[in-house]
């Protein structure tokens, strides 16, 4: 091969490798939510083949404090599996009433909640106990149906207990919260269990781990170990890589 032949030769490999590769075509929402006529108890979108239930609405407020709760699901139990430590930075989505924040607040004294959720009216019912119960490390935040509105990497953890086959936007919303978590941050995810019939709920209020885990890791979450500690829910644990 002739000296200038190699010249030309190398000039055309380094242009090549001055071209940077084709990004892989990243999921958006349009690929991935289909519509049909509602069901009974759904809103007729679905996400990978699951019909998105109607939200229960602040009206429903007595329901998340009724007494047999803390029997049906052991929200101490809840909130001991999450590990926390005593200063850490966590979001309760779809906090309702403060049902879980509250309990989350007395276990991070040195940290705080972040309480969020879409319904102002179930907001003020949270603001209201705040201030009679002074407590000072719990921060109400109105969410949007696509949109935790959480600050980047500001979470170590985040809990949603019966609220996400609820979202209207599933993909937009785990996005946003894994956004805010941290790398390595946790989602704690407490669903009833879709595969058992013998939980006495409505099908689209519940979900398999298969069903959870396929939708998480469609924005990046590692799902990491369900643990069998509740008494007809899922505890699922997802990551945000740490690598992030």
């Amino acid at each position: 091969m002739s000296r200038r032949r190699s010249i030309l030769l190398l000039a055309g490999l380094c242009l090549l490798a001055a071209v940077p590769a084709q990004a892989e075509p990243a999921l958006s929402s349009d690929d991935l939510y289909t519509f049909r006529a509602p069901s009974r108890d759904g809103i007729g979108k679905t996400y990978f083949g699951r019909e998105i239930s109607q939200v229960m609405g602040h009206q429903g407020a007595a329901w998340l404090e009724r007494r047999t709760r803390v029997v049906e699901e052991t929200p101490d139990r809840v909130v001991e599996g999450m590990g926390l430590a005593p200063d850490a930075q966590v979001a309760d989505i779809g906090a309702g009433t403060g049902y879980f924040t509250f309990r989350i607040a007395e276990a991070v004294p040195a940290g705080r909640v972040y309480a969020v959720d879409v319904q102002p009216e179930m907001l003020e019912v949270m603001h209201k106990r705040i201030e009679r119960r002074a407590i000072t490390n719990v921060t109400p935040v109105l969410g949007a149906e696509d949109d935790p509105k959480l600050p980047s990497e500001s979470l170590d953890a985040a809990l949603l207990v019966d609220a996400y086959h609820e979202f209207a936007h599933p993909f937009e919303m785990m996005q946003g919260i894994r956004r805010a978590l941290r790398p390595g941050g946790r989602v704690f995810l407490i669903e009833y269990r879709g595969e058992d019939p013998r939980v006495p709920i409505k099908p689209l209020h519940k979900m398999t781990q298969a069903q959870a885990i396929t939708e998480l890791e469609a924005v990046g979450l590692r799902w990491v170990e369900t643990l069998d500690m509740l008494p007809t829910q899922h505890f699922m644990v997802f990551e945000k890589p740490a690598e992030d």
